[in-house]
């Protein structure tokens, strides 16, 4: 999946508190986070401690970030550990209590987290079955989730989806073979969840005459298969992740996946039992932020840091000014 957020104010807090988490691996990003106030000036969390972290990809990053910038101008004194490397050091060091607030997906809890196999396409009853065993299991809340889903998808440039009249996954189905050409990653084309599987679930198994010949796809590292699909060369239809930015920038079109094959990555603000019961006003707020993003707000974020270079940290702070979240 993709990614958001970094921090730290001062060298000397950087190195007391990478020292303080380097047992389990956990680094912070370069950076700092920009703090205000909120609209109405009242400080809900003034007296807090809290230590936000996410993983090291853009939208991770830029969650983080958000989150960070929000709870501070909440009043909380905040640690920010974002962009830590992998999904491993940030996820084990909120289980160990020595990060607070995590975003994560569901689709990631589901799978890599708990070794579920079963493919739930709801994404309401999927967060409540994560959010139940990880309450049983870790004593994380898994919030609310946010509208969006940063999931595995399937487009096609604009040009080429109506040259060939498709919208959906079952119309690329019934194409002629030589049509049906992909361009994936190596880890999505082997994993169990992954190319393969959906092909048969689309009745196009890999590798046959009259399904998806393995002339017609070509692996290749996946930030190339953006450009690769916008010019339809070497394929028609490339892997692509629904929040990334160069979705929208590229004008590219995503099929929908009509035969729900892929799980939702519905994303999701996560926070330690304890912390949550010590500072319930926490629910509140970062339900402030969910209920605000979507899909297409996460691809103008992630572009703006993946496309135009911005620093995530500043906009994380223009976003939720533009909200009207802080001032």
């Amino acid at each position: 999946m993709i990614t958001v957020s970094r921090t730290l104010r001062a060298i000397g807090v950087l190195v007391a508190v990478i020292a303080t988490v380097a047992g389990c691996g956990l680094v912070s990003s370069s950076g700092t986070f920009r703090t205000a106030s909120l609209p109405d000036g009242k400080k809900p969390l003034t007296g807090t401690d809290l230590v936000v972290t996410s993983k090291s990809f853009t939208e991770g990053v830029l969650l983080g970030k958000i989150t960070a910038t929000y709870l501070s101008s909440a009043g909380a004194k905040v640690t920010d550990l974002t962009g830590a490397p992998g999904s491993a050091s940030s996820r084990q060091a909120q289980l160990n209590g020595d990060a607070d607030i995590l975003w994560e997906y569901t689709g990631t809890g589901w799978v890599t987290y708990h070794g579920e196999s079963e493919v739930i396409a709801d994404p309401q009853r999927l967060w409540e079955r994560v959010r139940d065993v990880e309450k049983r299991d870790h004593d994380l809340d898994w919030l609310t989730p946010a509208n969006f889903n940063d999931t595995y998808a399937f487009a096609a440039s604009a040009a080429t989806a109506k040259r060939l009249g498709v919208t959906t996954l079952s119309e690329v189905a019934k194409l002629p073979v030589g049509d049906r050409t992909f361009c994936v990653d190596d880890e999505f084309f082997s994993r169990s969840d992954g190319f393969l599987p959906m092909l048969q679930k689309y009745g196009i198994p890999y590798g046959t005459p009259n399904g998806v010949p393995a002339g017609n796809v070509t692996r290749m590292d996946a930030g190339v298969i953006y450009t690769s699909t916008n010019r339809s060369s070497p394929c028609n239809f490339g892997e692509v992740y629904t929040t990334d930015g160069r979705v929208k920038n590229l004008n590219l079109t995503v099929l929908t996946d009509d035969r729900k094959f892929f799980l939702p990555y519905s994303g999701t603000a996560v926070v330690r039992g304890s912390v949550l019961q010590a500072h319930p006003e926490l629910r509140p707020l970062l339900g402030q932020v969910s209920s605000r993003l979507t899909d297409s707000i996460m691809q103008d974020l992630n572009g703006l840091v993946d496309i135009k270079g911005e620093d995530p940290s500043v906009v994380a702070y223009n976003w939720l000014k533009s909200e009207k979240l802080i001032t």
